[in-house]
This record gives structure tokens, sequence and C-alpha cells, in this order.
């Protein structure tokens, strides 16, 4: 009876590894995800423990520690210092010996940033926030067209194929709503969400945040990063990284490694979800999407896209006709919204020298130009000629 209860559980770790083998690409060998274990401001132990867990609860990757010598069942490369580790790290990446690997305090090159992944507490939905860590661009507006890519590079790798795309109401955001509808008219394709309140829209409030309206939710580095901490330690204080999988993987054209950030204060189940992540990524070939995605946007014109989105330009066209003065003023009732709040007194004067009474104002849902209801469509025909609005508009 033994003998044949050996012998079938013999055959039954056959399988799973011929499965195993199917579903990586692998045969013989499983993929391999690293951990580096030093930097944590909850210790060494806090990362294994993760590492553990994340063994425990998938049985499709291994694990590599890089880091001190532990008491542990998983592979250990070892090293004595953080600057020795994320070498080490480079080496195996490189090297292909990992695939991938999670690690802290990493510094990525400028146009790299992160994409992290969450589970919002409204509907306990994943959600992709583009992006967490690093700096796409040293422009904000052209920063986050790039994060928006970045966040449709990395839901497409971990297998959703057409994710669902929307910008937070943050500033620059209606710039880039305007750039990145552009770009989906070019051809590359960008699937805008409507936001869960009344007035709907591309431009996300803070309650589509909490019901994870959106696969992909973008917004600038900082407020992401934010975004990110509050998400997984809202329950703990913030001392302690309790929820969702970590700040993800960095990603940027022609960036060949899947590297993975982590908080220093990341508890034991963000690390074992954010190997998950790296794992995912792997298999979902993020290197390879994303050099497919980049071309695709390319052809779509992304680079004239971004070059326009220049404010020196406007700034200059400005200084050469001088001092614009406002039209005799009107009862202005009618209003535009849509507009970025950083170009809100420059749509002003451009109406202004078209011969429209205008103001600026605020919104419920943001900037807007306020008008005189008969001048409402001859106005949003100037503003979309001077690139402020999109040209289908955003009458009030």
């Amino acid at each position: 009876m033994t003998e044949n209860k050996s012998v079938k559980q013999m055959i039954g770790k056959v399988f799973i590894d011929i499965a195993d083998a199917i579903e990586t690409g692998q045969f013989g060998a499983k993929i391999k995800v690293g951990l580096t274990t030093l930097g944590s401001e909850h210790g060494v132990d806090n990362l294994v423990k993760g590492a553990e867990l994340a063994a425990k609860t998938s049985t499709d990757f291994d694990i590599v520690l890089i880091g001190p010598k532990v008491d542990t069942p998983l592979e250990i490369v070892e090293v004595n210092n953080e600057e020795e580790m994320h070498k080490k790290m480079e080496e195996l990446l490189d090297s292909g010996y990992i695939k991938a690997c999670v690690t802290m305090h990493y510094n990525f090159p400028i146009g790299v940033s992160t994409v992290g992944k969450v589970i919002t507490p409204g509907m306990g939905r994943e959600m992709f926030l583009a992006t967490t860590t690093g700096t796409s661009s040293a422009h904000r507006v052209e920063a986050m067209v790039k994060n928006a890519i970045y966040g449709i590079i990395t839901a497409k790798a971990m297998g959703i194929e057409n994710p669902t795309v929307g910008i937070l109401n943050l500033d620059g955001a209606r710039q880039t709503e305007k750039a990145l509808k552009e770009l989906n008219a070019n051809g590359y394709p960008v699937n805008f969400s409507e936001s869960m309140r009344s007035d709907g829209g591309a431009v996300m409030r803070g309650n589509d945040l909490l019901a994870g309206t959106v696969d992909v939710m973008v917004s600038d580095t900082l407020t992401g990063n934010i975004m990110m901490k509050v998400f997984s330690s809202y329950t703990t204080g913030g001392s302690y990284e309790a929820l969702g999988y970590g700040y993800g993987p960095g990603v940027g054209e022609d960036y060949k490694r899947v590297i993975l950030i982590l908080s220093r204060a990341s508890g034991v189940p963000v690390v074992a979800n954010a190997i998950k992540y790296a794992a995912g990524l792997a298999k979902g070939d993020l290197v390879e999407v994303a050099a497919r995605e980049f071309k695709k946007a390319r052809e779509a014109k992304l680079d004239e896209i971004l070059k326009g989105l220049s404010k020196d330009t406007k700034k200059a066209a400005q200084e050469d006709e001088g001092e614009i003065t406002a039209p005799p003023k009107e009862v202005v009732t009618g209003s535009i919204s849509g507009i970025d709040i950083m170009d809100l007194e420059d749509a002003v004067k451009a109406l202004w020298k078209a011969g429209i009474y205008a103001e600026s104002g605020m919104g419920c849902t943001g900037p807007i130009v306020m008008i005189a209801e008969d001048k409402l469509q001859e106005a949003m025909r100037v503003l979309a000629k001077a690139g402020f609005v999109a040209q289908e508009g955003g009458i009030c």
C-alpha cells in the first residue's frame, strides 16, 4: 500500500512538472525570480518570510535570495552589503539566471519609472498605478503620457489584452488626455474608461481610485507614490505596508531588466505579492511587450505629440504677439471644461485675441473658461484650433 502511494505521488509530480514546463516554456527548469534581502526597515527576516510565503502559495517559479546567509530552504546567493547586492542582482539578471528581481532603494535612469499594483478598498479590484517611483520625463505632461504607455505595457504583460485607462484629475490631466486621444486617433489604441461619477469622462476622481474604475490609473510619479503608500498601509498607520503588490517594475524604452521595487516599509504579504507580480511579468515577457508597444506608439507619432507639449513654444508665440487686452466685458454664464490649469490663462488670452470676452474659473470637475452662452461654439472652435481642448470639446 505504501509503495503504491509513493508511485502515485511520483506520477503526480511528473504531471505537475510537465504542466509547469508547458506553461513556462522551460522544460526541465522553472523560471527563477530574485529577491534582495538587505535594506528593509523590518529586517532581513521580514523579506525572507515574504519569499517563503510566495514559495508556499506558488509552484510555477523558484526564488533566489540575494543577501546574507539565513536559515531557509530557498536558494541564496550570498553578499555582504547593499552595493554588492545590487551588482550581483544585475549580474544575475543580465546572465539570464534570474528572469526578474524584487528589490528596494534602486536607482533607475531618467526615462524609466515603475508601475505599481494595488487592491482598491471599494470593490476589491486590482489596479495598476502608473507610475509610483522613478522619472519618466522632466516635463510633467510628457511624463504622464509616457506613464500611461508604461501602465498599458505592464497590464498587457500581466495578461490584460485591452486594459482600460483613466487619468487622475491632477495638474496636466487635460493635456495628457488630449495627447493620448491624439495618439489613439493616430493608430495607437488607448482604451479610455469612464469615471463612475455622473459626468463621466476619462479624467478620474477620487471615487474612481477607491472603486478601481480602471485597469490603469495614470498620474505623475509623486502622486502615484503617495497613493501607493496609502493603499498599502491605510489599515496599519503607515509604518507597515500590508496590502498590494508593491511599487512594480521599472518600464522605459529600451530598458531590458525586469526589476520591481518595494518600499523599505513593505511587510511580508506585500513582499510575497511582489514576487508573484515579478514572476507574472517574466512569464508575460515584459521587455518584449514594451518593445512592441513603443514601436506602435512611435508609428502613431508619439515623438511629435510629445514635442508639441512643450510650453516654451506657446510662451514664445505669446511674447511675439505682445500684450493682449480683453474685449468689452460680457455676462459669462456659459463654460468650457477640459483645459489644464497650467494653460487656463493662456486659453483666456487666445479667446481675447479672437475678440471673444472670457474669464477663467473653477468648476466642480476642474478649471473652466467662462464665456457668453451665445459664443460657446465659436469659443470652442478657437480653443480647439489653438490646441487647448480636444476637437470634441467639453461644454458644461
